[in-house]
């Protein structure tokens, strides 16, 4: 098994971040693992993704051209990378701040209100875990108690007592992702 994907979004979405515990989750599984950021100078509002490959065998580069899946978090990335998924392969998003949807027709794609879902759990701020619920719900390539070790291992100690609430985020990620198109 072999997990292309690359998240992208502005920065304060905390897209490095779902990236980072992606990874450190990938690594909790035993699984080879490769992080990659891309971000401008100005971190919060403009543009940052990551590509992250998980896998069971050996990867040989970092650099992907076509991803099996990307989660998406603004127009911008969504214009950039929505023709780069593999046909067959998935796409999450976000609709807030989204103008144009997704139009391929030959990947799957999810829709995640989370923007919203983490106004209305009473923190802004575990929006990206929403996301990444979102995405293991559709695509459960990590066990959901190696996802908790991968926030342990990347989050600083001091906010380890928020890991329980990004838990909750999670599960409620898995509940609130809808289906746009499934091929």
């Amino acid at each position: 098994m072999t997990e292309e994907m690359i998240i992208a979004g502005f920065g304060g979405q905390g897209v490095l971040s779902m990236g980072k515990i992606l990874a450190y989750s990938g690594i909790m599984e035993d699984k080879e693992v490769t992080w990659f950021p891309s971000y401008g100078p100005e971190m919060r509002g403009g543009t940052a993704n990551v590509t992250v490959i998980l896998s069971d065998t050996r990867i040989s580069s970092p650099i992907v051209k076509h991803f099996d899946t990307a989660i998406i978090l603004n127009q911008q990335s969504l214009d950039k990378f929505q023709d780069s998924v593999k046909p067959g392969g998935t796409l999450l998003y976000d609709p807030n701040g989204i103008i144009h949807p997704p139009e391929r027709t030959d990947i799957n794609i999810y829709k995640v209100d989370a923007t919203v879902t983490a106004v209305e759990m009473g923190n802004p701020k575990v929006f990206n875990m929403i996301v990444f619920g979102s995405y293991l719900k559709v695509r459960p390539i990590l066990t959901l108690d190696n996802v908790e070790k991968g926030l342990e291992k990347s989050l600083p100690v001091r906010y380890h007592k928020l890991i329980p609430l990004n838990i909750q985020a999670i599960k409620k990620g898995q509940e609130i992702v809808e289906s746009v198109l499934e091929v």
